[in-house]
């Protein structure tokens, strides 16, 4: 069994720049996912409507187009999952790091657009108990 990872608040504090465009490209590939689905439903909503005639192309290039967005989400991430950090919230850019405060569990808590870590959270309460640094 893999040994959790804990940050100090200067390690979590280095991974803000990269995580911060991590962050940003996973929000995007999801917004890209989503409107790509949305031209899938309308496309088979279509196909219904006309007995199929013409789009078997469409269907099956929208298909790849989420295959591989659902792919290169799962990517990204899983690179954020291997460094040991916890997305909580990718629509809102909300990241735990695991970390030690006084011999106890805690969350350090970063939002996408903080320079820096300036919170953390008890493992129970999460984004509305976050606390000062």
């Amino acid at each position: 069994m893999e040994q959790k990872r804990y940050f100090t608040l200067q390690e979590a504090d280095r991974q803000i720049p990269w995580l911060s465009e991590q962050v940003q490209l996973i929000a995007a590939a999801r917004a890209d996912l989503a409107s790509v689905r949305r031209e899938l439903e309308a496309i088979v909503r279509q196909s219904r409507g006309n007995g199929h005639s013409g789009l078997d192309q469409e269907l099956t290039v929208k298909r790849r187009e989420t295959e591989a967005l659902v792919d290169r989400l799962a990517q990204l991430t899983q690179g954020v999952d291997d460094r040991g950090i916890i997305l909580r919230d990718p629509d809102r850019g909300l990241v735990d790091f695991p970390s030690l405060l006084e011999g106890r569990e805690v969350c350090l808590c970063w939002l996408v657009g903080e320079e820096r870590i300036g919170f953390w959270h008890e493992l129970d309460t999460g984004f509305a108990g976050r606390q000062a640094l």
